[in-house]
Formats: structure tokens, sequence, C-alpha cells
């Protein structure tokens, strides 16, 4: 009897310790295991973080170029003297509609050339549209210094002396480059002129919000 209880207590043992062995090499794999995943997600975190900031480098570089091309763009063509007509004047159209509902224009003209009401000065005017509400003028430059926009804004508070109809239309300024640096849009919407430079693919205003201030 009491062998029979022994070798029961002897048996138990050695199931208990084949049990311990078990556990201990299951917890050991699973120590491991959640090693390697730690190792493994450390390293996908690395490479997300490179991932992004190659992405973000990519965008920055894709806006400098773009940037850099609107201005070469720019350069070329006021050097060939048709940055007016082939690319601020037929944004115009495009403009007037979108933003000011002008399904139709009654007056359009590039490069207009007139006297003052009193017969003393001549200017040139890149492009003047205007229909029964609207008069817009459009002032084109292939770089946006800051003196060629104080320019700009101190002629239009004089804008009635070369267009007497702007004292019964709403007078729609507009200072234009291929590319207009931000502190310049702000300077601009500060004197409630409109930028339009290009936006993406495209010529477009800078400043729309003006039209509801």
């Amino acid at each position: 009897m009491e062998a029979d209880v022994q070798e029961k207590i002897g048996y138990l043992e050695s199931v208990l310790g084949q049990y311990i062995v078990n556990s201990d090499m299951a917890l050991t794999r699973l120590e491991r295991n959640i090693s390697n995943l730690s190792s493994e997600m450390q390293a996908f975190k690395a490479e997300m973080k490179d991932f992004k900031a190659f992405v973000l480098a990519d965008i920055e570089d894709s806006r400098a170029d773009r940037k850099a091309m609107n201005k070469r763009w720019g350069e070329l063509a006021n050097k060939m003297g048709t940055v007016v007509e082939d690319i601020v004047a037929p944004c115009i159209g495009g403009v007037a509609r979108a933003y000011f509902q002008v399904d139709e224009l009654d007056f359009f003209a590039v490069r207009l050339q007139i006297k003052n009401t009193s017969g003393t000065h001549r200017r040139e005017f890149d492009v003047v549209a205007e229909n029964e509400k609207y008069l817009f003028i459009v002032e084109t430059k292939s770089t946006p210094r800051t003196s060629y926009l104080q320019d700009f804004i101190d002629f239009i508070l004089e804008i009635a002396d070369w267009f007497p109809q702007a004292r019964s239309k709403t007078v729609i300024p507009v200072f234009s480059s291929l590319y207009i640096p931000e502190d310049s849009v702000r300077f601009l919407t500060n004197k409630r002129i409109f930028a339009l430079a290009m936006k993406d693919d495209n010529m477009d205003l800078l400043n729309p919000e003006l039209i509801h201030k």
C-alpha cells in the first residue's frame, strides 16, 4: 500500500516537473516573441518616420520647383513682352464670372493707353474690363516688389482721374504676378487690393475674402 502511494506521488512529481519545464519554455518563447515584436514595432516606427520625412521633403521640393518654374516662366514671358496677353488677360473673364457673377463683359482691353481727364498725362493699363456694375483694373508685374505694390495702391486712389465711370461703379483693383509671397498678399489685402497669381496650375485670386469685406 505504501509502495503504491509512493509510486503515485513520484508520478505526480514527474508530471508537475514536466509541466513546470513546459511552462518555463512557453514563457521563454512568449517573452522572446514579445521582444521581437517590440523590436519590429520600433523598426516600423522608425521606417514610418523616415517615410513621412521623405514625403514632406518631396512635397516641399515640388512646391519649390513649382514656384521656381512660375518665376522662370514669368521672367521669360516678361522678356518677350507677352506676360499680360498670354497669362493674365485670359484669366480675367474667368475671375469675373467665378467671383463677381459677371457673365459677360461690356468692355475688355489689354495694354490700353489713355490720357487722364485733364489731358496732362498718358498711361498704359495692362488690363481693363468692365460691365454695368464693375470696373476691373489689373496691374501686372513679373516681380511683386513692394514699391510696385505701393505704386498701384497710390494710383487706385486717383482712378477717377483716368476713368470717370469709377465714381458710379465698383472698382476691382487687381495686382497680378505669377508668384506673390504671402506677406505681399497680406499687404495687398490690408489695402483692399486683390492678388492674382498661380495657384496649383491656374491663375486665381489669392485673397477672395475681400469680396465680402
